[in-house]
């Protein structure tokens, strides 16, 4: 049975195409996938988040202890802000790339894949068991207890201030930087509003009961409609996050795949003490990989490239060298792009690559991360 989230009906209503996702019914488009992602790019896009799972770890050992686990500094976050860090194993393989939020020096947000969430509350248990001062943590699941909203694009910062009127610590809405959180109100009851995103674009993720996501969707919808805001599906997030290269964890990322072969080593402190997995990451980044992630863009018309067809190499010597993690037809660009892994020698941008589609070679070409920029 697949699980859905409280917005479920208004998807619905709306026209939604519902998918199976992560064992959720979500859905994939309402009007085209290109119609979404273009309003994100140029206006503004609603996006239900709420199958994304939520973590309070709390307690004076709680900082310690998710440092002890994540690949970033959690000691560099005050009240209020957040970051992007990641979770190993002891190979130094994904467990699962999240997002930590301070609320205060003993109280964490943390935000994870809705495809992790059994083995994540797993995998943070079996460390709590262990760890030294468990006493000091307290470890909760509470995705049960929340859902989330994300709206996103250039003009959502004119539109939101009508959803979050009072102010939070002295701040509006609109004065969040991003990566802050902070507590707003609607209709009188408090809801987390962060400046983050998974598009590219400036915007806004808000997690909340789950009693609240239908009345602060209508009403985004309702505020948003003047600025172009559409609803949007897991397709447009799909291409949009592939346009930037922010990695999809089961795609980029896994537990075979370490933080360094995937391009994201920006975001694994070395310099914070231990940490599960530091070990194999420094030998990583002392001596390099054997495998790397690349974004590439088709230079021959094609079909469009998708995940686990074969790159090759160049050339009248052309070997099989790697394989699509992800791939799609861009609606920024309208050209095919895509990112996958191979052997460094073949990492340089501008390097000659091909892909195979539909069993036909197509001439494709490195390019430099992210691949779409905004002019």
């Amino acid at each position: 049975m697949l699980k859905r989230t409280p917005l479920y009906s208004t998807h619905q209503k709306l026209g939604g195409k519902l998918i199976e996702f992560g064992g959720w019914e979500m859905p994939v488009q309402y009007t085209s996938i290109v119609d979404e992602h273009l309003a994100v790019r140029n206006a503004a896009g609603l996006f239900d988040i709420s199958h994304m799972g939520e973590i309070s770890v709390s307690g004076s050992g709680a900082g310690d202890f998710l440092n002890s686990l994540f690949t970033n500094n959690i000691r560099k976050l005050t009240a209020g802000q957040g970051q992007y860090t990641l979770m190993c194993n002891e190979r130094g393989g994904v467990i699962d790339d999240l997002y930590a939020y301070c609320l205060d020096p003993n109280n964490f947000l943390i935000i994870i894949n809705a495809s992790r969430i059994d083995e994540d509350v797993a995998w943070l248990q079996s460390q709590w068991a262990t760890f030294a001062r468990r006493d000091e943590v307290q470890l909760r699941n509470v995705s049960d207890q929340f859902g989330a909203i994300a709206v996103q694009g250039p003009k959502v910062a004119k539109f939101i201030p009508e959803i979050f009127p009072e102010k939070a610590v002295n701040a509006v809405v609109t004065d969040l930087k991003k990566n802050q959180i902070a507590q707003f109100k609607f209709e009188g009851e408090p809801v987390y509003v962060a400046r983050t995103g998974y598009t590219g674009e400036d915007g806004f993720e808000i997690v909340t009961v789950p009693e609240l996501l239908i009345p602060i969707w209508n009403k985004l919808l309702e505020a948003g409609q003047p600025f172009g805001l559409k609803p949007c599906g897991l397709g447009a997030r799909d291409t949009l996050r592939t346009e930037v290269c922010y990695p999809l964890y089961g795609h980029e990322l896994d537990e075979a795949t370490t933080p360094i072969e995937a391009g994201v080593g920006f975001f694994v402190a070395m310099d914070k003490g231990d940490f599960i997995g530091r070990s194999v990451l420094a030998e990583q980044r002392a001596n390099g990989t054997k495998k790397k992630l690349v974004a590439f863009k088709m230079t021959d018309k094609s079909a469009p490239p998708r995940p686990h067809y074969p790159i090759w190499s160049s050339g009248p010597e052309a070997s099989k060298i790697g394989e699509v993690v992800s791939g799609t037809q861009s609606p920024s660009l309208s050209v095919g792009i895509g990112m996958g892994y191979v052997p460094p020698e073949f990492g340089k941008v501008g390097t000659a690559i091909e892909i195979e589609i539909r069993g036909k070679r197509s001439a494709a070409a490195i390019v430099k991360k992210p691949i779409y920029q905004k002019s």
